[in-house]
């Protein structure tokens, strides 16, 4: 068995119309008979579904664990990036070290990954169209104010959307002129000098429509050197060609720029948490996106009554400026992706049966590459070399395909058999270029992923389900050169221990385990999921260095876990009003399998309990308050498990009016009302020792904001 090794490591929308469009969304769902859709057995009259129902029902229709999350319900407080889109969803562990970059984990995925601009772990894809490459997940095109709504599938459970890691797949979607207003302004402000606009518009026009966003923001943050800034575009434009051919083109610009304040010890987050670490001011670190292009095209063609095809082809270039050390590393990454869909409604065996094939890949383009160079006047065994010195050029290439098939089959009547199959092909190619060298890494991978579940439809307000499945997720071709023990001797050049070769990592595979329930009770709408996934290969990561980071497989871990999420109406008083709590809560137990090493040890990084819960109060006139808060369990900030972050409560309020005609909102919202001090992420490092160890950026502190919307029609 391995572990982690002593230092180095071994390293649009379309037209939710009627009957037609669901059918064009999902042919597995629509019944052929005249003047209904069928959602299994629950008949629905042929009125016009919103595609937000729409995305509901679909969700439904997986034996496993999902989310919806609708943004017009985020959009009332602020919404300053993904942890507020994310936030009251169970299984989603979404915290932000105060910019935007994010750590988002599902199910311990990419559990020490991030936040960063390269974190990964999820499948994310922007209108149904992979956003994720073989480099990670870059977060610079994820605002939130583009959205009308986020689709999350937990697990093994984003099968049919092409995802095969172990917390599954995230879908943002974008609005468009079917469901955007002709004219949009908003204004977000409050503390630590943030500020955030936006104007947007959309409208349809006869078969065309189309939406247009833009946003800036800028924030001083809550730590010393925090500051930072955004702006960008989104757009689409979709025309329906006739009444079976639809299209609709995408386009997201966006440009980032912050400061990085680094780590801090559990005694500074106590006593000056606002403080940036000394190392951060020594360098000036900062990390800016210097603008990101995502132009995508999806087209969905209605063959026939009961089957539809769906292509889609994006390009995203995303360049990258990270100083965060005393080296300064360019990347400039271009990636091409595609993707297929065919679903047919059919029988099979004389009982009812939905097919879906699809393929989907991304591919880096030959463009992509780094280069390493001084950050700052840099001393090498006697020798100074100034700023911009060239350290290193290197490479790392790489591309994921998947070719996936799943079939539901009616065995009984409300009784669904959910089968598939999916294969993956990973290419990773990693090389220092210069100082040259001939050792090349180059790794061509093909692996399997299995699927079976079942879900059954008690009645039409209890379900239950399963499944067994198998999740496969590559290494970062870059993790192949950060992680290697690979070095330069030690000299007077610029690259001097510098890795010079990349190393071989495996595939992370894991068997995952499910069962659950959702349904709608006289207590609320729940969703109540248990997994468990023994995992092989773990793509584990740890600091090596200040803001230095490198990854490895370990040896064989578990990860399982609850996911429980209820909204409950606790008073209806007509002309009064009304109450209503929703919760989210995440039990995660993460661990070794007896390793050589740390034997059971739990992993690092993540809270073993997590909390998250809002008391809304409604008027009919249009005025709300809410109370929220947020618990998180105490968590390992070293895998020998030698010292902790401590557990924190965190409480929040909002006020809010929304007029009834729609036309305007506005709002406060009170964030951390005790001023709490706590760890809001931790990056681990290997053994601490009992030591109190800079490995945690702070939660922000008391802040209050204020928003107003205006919405013309």
């Amino acid at each position: 068995m391995r572990s982690l090794p002593p230092f180095p490591l071994r390293t649009g929308h379309f037209f939710a119309t009627g009957l037609l469009a669901f059918g064009s969304f999902s042919a597995a769902y629509a019944d052929t008979a005249p003047g209904a859709v069928q959602l299994d057995s629950v008949r629905v009259s042929s009125q016009t579904l919103t595609e937000q129902q729409a995305a509901e029902a679909q969700l439904k229709s997986v034996p496993g664990g999902t989310n919806l999350v609708d943004m017009d319900r985020v959009a009332s407080g602020r919404v300053a990036g993904n942890q507020d889109v994310l936030a009251y969803q169970p299984g989603v562990y979404a915290q932000s070290p105060g910019n935007e970059g994010l750590k988002v984990s599902v199910r311990g995925s990419g559990i020490n990954r991030g936040p960063g601009a390269h974190a990964s772990g999820l499948h994310v894809l922007l209108d149904g169209l992979p956003l994720t490459g073989s480099g990670g997940t870059p977060y610079e095109l994820l605002e939130p104010l583009w959205l009308s709504r986020a689709e999350v599938l937990r697990g093994a459970n984003g099968f049919d959307r092409g995802a095969l890691t172990l917390g599954g797949a995230v879908d943002y979607i974008t609005r468009t002129g079917r469901d955007a207003d002709k004219l949009q302004l908003r204004y977000e402000a409050g503390s630590h000098g943030y500020q955030k606009r936006s104007i947007s518009s959309g409208q349809q026009i006869g078969d065309l429509d189309y939406y247009i966003n833009l946003t800036d923001s800028r924030y001083d943050g809550y730590q010393d050197h925090a500051s930072g800034s955004g702006k960008g575009v989104a757009a689409n434009v979709g025309y329906r060609i006739n009444e079976n051919l639809e299209t609709r083109f995408y386009l997201r610009y966006r440009e980032t720029e912050h400061d990085t304040p680094g780590r801090l010890t559990k005694a500074q987050i106590e006593h000056s948490p606002r403080d940036a670490s000394a190392n951060s001011l020594r360098i000036d670190a900062r990390r800016d996106q210097p603008g990101s292009t995502w132009l995508a095209n999806k087209t969905t063609l209605q063959l026939d009554d009961d089957s539809s095809l769906e292509v889609g082809l994006a390009y995203h270039h995303y360049p990258m400026d990270i100083r965060e050390s005393d080296y300064r590393v360019r990347v400039d990454y271009s990636d091409v992706s595609g993707s297929l869909a065919y679903r047919r409604h059919h029988t099979l065996f004389g009982l009812d049966s939905n097919s879906t094939i699809g393929f989907r890949t991304t591919t880096n383009l030959p463009s992509t590459k780094s280069r390493e160079t001084a950050h700052m006047p840099l001393t090498v065994g006697g020798t100074t070399y100034p700023s911009g010195t060239l350290m290193r050029d290197y490479i790392h290439q790489g591309s994921d395909n998947v070719i996936h098939a799943s079939n539901d089959l009616e065995l009984a009547p409300d009784l669904w058999l959910t089968t598939g199959l999916a294969l993956i092909y990973t290419r990773r190619e990693s090389e220092v270029t210069w100082p040259a060298n001939d050792d090349k890494v180059s790794e061509h991978q093909w692996d399997y992923a299995p699927r079976i579940g079942l879900r059954y439809q008690i009645d039409p307000d209890l379900q239950v389900y399963g499944n067994i499945s198998r999740s496969v997720e590559p290494p970062h071709p870059w993790s192949m050169i950060w992680g290697s023990p690979y070095r330069f001797p030690a000299s007077n050049q610029p690259y001097s221990n510098r890795q010079s070769a990349a190393v071989s990592l495996d595939n992370q595979t894991a068997t995952t385990f499910e069962i659950g329930t959702r349904g709608d009770s006289a207590i609320g709408r729940w969703d109540l999921a248990y997994y468990y996934s023994a995992v092989r290969h773990e793509l584990l990561s740890v600091e090596v260095e200040p803001n230095v980071i490198a990854e490895s497989n370990a040896s064989p871990t578990v990860h399982q876990g609850i996911e429980a999420g209820m909204e409950s109406s606790l008073w209806q008083g007509g002309a009064a009003g009304a109450l209503a709590l929703r919760q989210a809560y995440t039990f995660s137990d993460f661990h070794y399998r007896d390793d050589d090493t740390y034997g059971s040890n739990r992993l690092p990084g993540l809270p073993r309990h997590y909390y998250q819960a809002e008391l809304r109060y409604d008027h009919p006139t249009g005025f709300y308050a809410g109370l929220n808060t947020q618990y998180a369990s105490k968590v390992a900030v070293d895998y020998a498990n030698s010292y902790y972050a401590d557990a924190y409560a965190i409480f929040g309020a909002t006020l809010g009016y929304a007029a009834p005609k729609g036309d305007w909102q506005t709002w406060l919202d009170l964030r951390n009302l005790t001023d709490k001090r706590y760890a809001a992420t931790v990056t681990p490092g290997y053994n601490d020792n009992g030591g109190d160890a800079a490995r945690s950026t702070p939660g922000e502190g008391f802040g209050a904001f204020v928003g107003v919307a205006y919405h013309f029609n």
